[in-house]
């Protein structure tokens, strides 16, 4: 791939509001997909496989949730050269988000703020884009990330996310259950001790159903926020186990504001991700390897936004990485280097151990 089109295309994006640069590109990326014009955005694939809770990651470098919404272009973002990909949020119900403008960068900071409020489509047509692609016969892996509809009730969020598990099963390679958003109202609640046992013994229950109407069990990931503390880190990781989830992602974006004071756009309400996030991140991934023990799976995502910070990401103790702001700021070519050095690393596990 070259390097010369997202050079080209990144002033003219960052010259336009960020919600109206992120519509844009997506539309693009559908449009052009399966074109000749594809060439400015495809890489060339690098294999780095690793097998995590049942299923074998093609390579360790993915796209987190939250980029493509509705599903729209799996394929287009699979081709520069992803291991696995994951789409949504997803809620059953479609619902318009938080009122615009609620996307914001902050380029001195390598940030982005964002308060979207689980804008999409709703769950069928999303399930509908996701039969659409070809991704998961390429072999890479396809994660479905569900959350619950803003009007819902928080006491009644269990049954949007049973629903949302049920509709995206049949398609999934694994399912992640977003209680982390800062931008649903209570949402983090559902992170407390007595509220995430409740709701991951029904899904763990409703994943058993699905398991045998559809004779093979999909991994339930769940996404944790960084703003935890580290007896809540330890509560958390108690609760996964208990009921059987199959890893977590961590982290989503922060509340915090620490390191980004006095920038332009700061004290928007809404998550804040890119470089600010990526010591707080690695601080709960590492919390979360102690307490979690070698061998259990852990997705890390949050400020990745060079090579050295997703490799600082294994060291922390995950398995593999996700980007998304570091997406936006350094353009496909980011994923490529990303691949390359972890490909370089070849981390090998030995009954359970890592090294490096």
């Amino acid at each position: 791939m070259s390097l010369l089109p997202y050079a080209l295309a990144r002033p003219f994006l960052f010259g336009l509001d960020a919600e109206a640069a992120h519509e844009l590109t997506l539309g693009t990326l559908a449009r052009l997909h399966g074109t000749p014009l594809q060439w400015a955005w495809r890489n060339r694939f690098v294999p780095d496989a690793i097998e995590l809770a049942g299923l074998r990651f093609p390579n360790r470098i993915g796209l987190a949730a939250g980029l493509d919404k509705n599903a729209r272009c799996i394929d287009a973002l699979g081709a520069m050269g992803f291991g696995f990909v994951e789409v949504g949020t997803v809620t059953p119900k479609p619902q318009a988000g938080n009122p615009k403008p609620r996307l914001f960068r902050l380029r001195e900071a390598d940030a982005l703020i964002n308060r979207l409020g689980f804008n999409n489509d709703g769950l069928d047509a999303f399930a509908a884009n996701v039969q659409r692609s070809h991704f998961r016969a390429q072999g890479r892996l396809l994660g479905l990330n569900i959350g619950k509809n803003a009007v819902t009730p928080i006491e009644q969020a269990t049954g949007d996310y049973l629903t949302g598990l049920s509709g995206v099963y049949p398609h999934a390679d694994y399912v992640t259950v977003n209680i982390s958003s800062p931008n649903t109202k209570n949402l983090r609640a559902l992170q407390g001790d007595e509220a995430l046992d409740a709701l991951l013994a029904a899904l763990a229950a409703r994943r058993e159903e699905l398991a045998i109407q559809h004779g093979r069990r999909v991994p339930l990931f769940v996404k944790i926020a960084p703003d935890l503390d580290e007896a809540q880190v330890d509560v958390i990781a108690a609760t996964l186990r208990r009921h059987g989830m199959d890893g977590v992602i961590a982290t989503n974006t922060t509340i915090s504001r620490d390191q980004v004071q006095g920038l332009a756009h700061a004290q928007e309400t809404g998550g804040l991700s890119g470089a600010p996030l990526l010591a707080a991140s690695n601080r709960v991934i590492t919390q979360l390897r102690a307490a979690l023990g070698a061998g259990y799976p852990i997705i890390g995502v949050g400020g990745v936004m060079s090579a050295d910070d997703a490799v600082a990401k294994l060291r922390a103790g995950a398995d593999v990485v996700q980007i998304y702001t570091g997406l936006i700021y350094r353009g496909p070519a980011l994923v490529d280097r990303i691949a390359r050095a972890f490909a370089a690393q070849r981390t090998t596990r030995t009954g359970g151990e890592r090294t490096m």
